[in-house]
């Protein structure tokens, strides 16, 4: 192989001869990662489970830094404000900034102010990264469920029948339907527990009706994040966890992907897939020791730089 290119994909450490890249499509990879300038990363599964930080995670976001890569933070998870998540990344030795931090909320409340008219009231199953988006953007709390023009649905660690109860009721009366994303599950240091797509499937099932969906997989999440950073698709590489969100909504847009396997997609199936991402690493030091020695991440004089971790 003598070009890396969009389809091609390099597992390391590689299993066999033919994962190995030759010295010509080493120096292809070189050439196509020099384009990159921005890293999207997944949160739950790729910087950290739960309130743990994953091994390794302080010296990549180290090495994007000295490489003069921009970081934007892209999570499904619509628990938490990008406040909320900057202060869980500080506590474990990350430096952010709010305007790093793009949630499947976020982009949600970026699609209803684009979608909904202004001060449209919502029924609402979520928690306060979901409320904070919304209501920033000056959309109203419905006053009971008839009252609600759309209903907006999100990971909610207080649900419980009323609120499932009054959002069903909203959609029948004819409410639109919004989810800020379908990840069936929801990793934890427990494991991995239902996610806002296990909510979203009940209330479709109760309802009959399909939502719109925002998050990871779907274009949006992804065209916010590339606006974000003013850069196209060929100029970012998507870092994560879970094959059907982080990879293949990526492959969709042409952006280039690394699937890491400490979150919900094994190594196995990473491989099974009939696209795998274009690289797959078991976790970031296997990231880290390709692109340092490879080089693969040329220094970028002048190229944008966004905090990556404090001191």
């Amino acid at each position: 192989m003598t070009e890396f290119a969009l389809h091609d994909t390099l597992f390391h450490p590689a299993e066999g001869p033919e994962n190995a890249p030759s010295s010509l499509s080493r120096d292809s990879l070189r050439q196509r990662m020099a384009r990159v300038k921005g890293v999207l990363l997944d949160m739950d599964g790729v910087i950290y489970r739960g309130n743990t930080l994953l091994p390794d995670v302080l010296e990549f976001l180290d090495f994007l830094e000295a490489s003069r890569r921009s970081v934007l933070y892209v999570t499904n998870n619509a628990t938490r404000t990008p406040a909320m998540f900057v202060d869980k990344l500080a506590a474990m030795g990350i430096q952010a900034v709010p305007s790093q931090i793009l949630t499947s909320a976020e982009a949600t409340g970026g699609w209803m102010e684009r979608h909904a008219p202004a001060g449209s009231k919502v029924q609402l199953v979520g928690g306060a990264g979901v409320w904070s988006a919304l209501l920033a953007r000056g959309f109203e709390p419905a006053n009971s469920p008839t009252d609600a023009q759309y209903v907006v649905v999100g990971m909610d660690f207080n649900l419980d029948y009323r609120k499932v109860a009054d959002a069903t009721l909203a959609i029948a009366a004819g409410a639109e339907f919004i989810g800020t994303n379908e990840d069936a599950t929801f990793p934890s240091e427990e494991g991995d527990i239902p996610g806002a797509g296990s909510i979203v499937a009940l209330l479709k099932t109760a309802t009959g009706k399909t939502p719109t969906v925002i998050g990871k997989p779907y274009p949006g999440m992804f065209e916010e994040a590339m606006a974000r950073l003013g850069l196209s698709p060929d100029e970012c590489l998507m870092v994560g966890d879970r094959y059907e969100t982080d990879i293949q909504g990526a492959q969709e847009l042409s952006i280039w992907t690394a699937g890491v396997c400490t979150g919900v997609t094994s190594w196995a199936e990473f491989k099974a897939m009939e696209r795998p991402p274009n690289f797959v690493f078991r976790d970031m030091r296997g990231f880290l020791d390709l692109f340092r020695e490879a080089r693969l991440f040329a220094s970028q004089a002048g190229a944008r730089v966004s905090p990556a971790r404090g001191p």
